[in-house]
């Protein structure tokens, strides 16, 4: 029986051989067969399979999003306008998050340059905005 073992995949991949077993358990990479003495035994593409898995988390792709990838891949039919449209939506989601960073930055910025540098921690107006009721800290105080 011929194959690769989970270190030796792990090793060529640079991963730790829990992310493998947990993209095994994922459905991401297929439970290999074992040998007669019970090793897994991994197909060569398996190391090509992995690195395509980090590459995409990379790029922020989740593990649901990776494995809609793999099966688009896997499916002769599809046009690579399927994967450029998932490839629009991500760019489209860093957008929003990168939007929603610069709001918490510019927020935390306005409380930290407002704010006493000798007041008691115990009237510290960071914490107090933090502790507001109206749950939006650049508002309060």
């Amino acid at each position: 029986m011929h194959g690769l073992t989970i270190g030796d995949v792990a090793k060529q991949a640079d991963v730790h051989i829990e992310t493998l077993r947990y993209y095994e358990r994922r459905g991401l990479v297929a439970r290999p067969p074992r040998s007669w003495s019970n090793y897994r035994l991994y197909p060569e593409d398996t190391v090509r399979r992995v690195r395509f898995i980090k590459h995409a988390q990379a790029l922020g792709f989740s593990l649901k999003e990776i494995k809609e990838l793999r099966s688009l891949r896997a499916a002769p039919q599809t046009r690579c306008t399927a994967v450029r449209e998932r490839a629009v939506a991500k760019i489209r989601g860093i957008e929003e998050k990168i939007h929603a960073l610069q709001a918490m930055k510019k927020a935390l910025a306005k409380l930290v340059a407002e704010r006493a540098l000798r007041t008691p921690i115990t009237a510290c107006p960071i914490l107090e905005s933090l502790d507001a009721d109206d749950g939006d800290p650049t508002f309060a105080a």
